[in-house]
């Protein structure tokens, strides 16, 4: 009897072993196909809602227009990243190496994230990431079509930032030029 009941446990551990790996395995797949994304965003920090649209292309590109007064607008290409309040002319730039989105627009990075990462699985399949410093940050992926959905991870402030995606198109043609950085004779950080 006890023999029977071991054996079913570790079948059941074992079969979970396997989902987590399969669902790895198909994300990964998914993430290997994918050349560039196109989506619309929502993105809540500190009870603050900013939704508008982006463009990743692999890797290290990102551009997201923010549907708000000010015009804003993010763009990532390669290891600087710019926002810019485009009503006011003021740009503001960054090294990527000292955020989370090194490990996001990067598919090598990405999968290596996924496959050392813990997996959580909710409304989406979560995966765990935590950085050298400690902070955690969970990268969202579809449980249907397993196409990146978002993350939520701590800004510099400490305050969490959710940041959800709904995919328009997968690998159409992306002008490079939307990816220019503004000049840098505005302020920087």
């Amino acid at each position: 009897m006890k023999l029977s009941a071991l054996i079913i446990f570790f079948f059941i551990i074992a079969s979970f072993s396997y989902s987590i790996a399969d669902e790895k395995l198909k994300i990964i797949k998914v993430l290997n196909d994918t050349k560039n994304l196109q989506f619309n965003f929502e993105q809540i920090t500190s009870k603050k809602t900013e939704s508008g649209k982006c463009i990743i292309v692999f890797p290290n590109k990102l551009v997201c227009y923010y549907n708000n007064k000010d015009k804003k607008e993010l763009i990532i290409n390669n290891r600087i990243i710019a926002i810019t309040q485009k009503r006011y002319n003021k740009s503001f730039f960054y090294p990527l190496s000292k955020t989370n989105f090194i490990n996001i627009l990067s598919k090598n990075e990405l999968i290596n994230v996924i496959q050392k990462g813990d997996i959580l699985i909710n409304d989406y399949i979560n995966i765990v990431f935590i950085n050298k410093e400690g902070s955690k940050t969970l990268i969202r992926f579809d449980k249907e079509d397993f196409h990146l959905a978002g993350w939520i991870s701590k800004d510099q402030y400490n305050n969490e930032i959710i940041f959800k995606m709904n995919i328009i198109s997968i690998n159409q043609f992306v002008d490079d030029k939307i990816f220019r950085l503004p000049e840098k004779t505005r302020q920087q950080n």
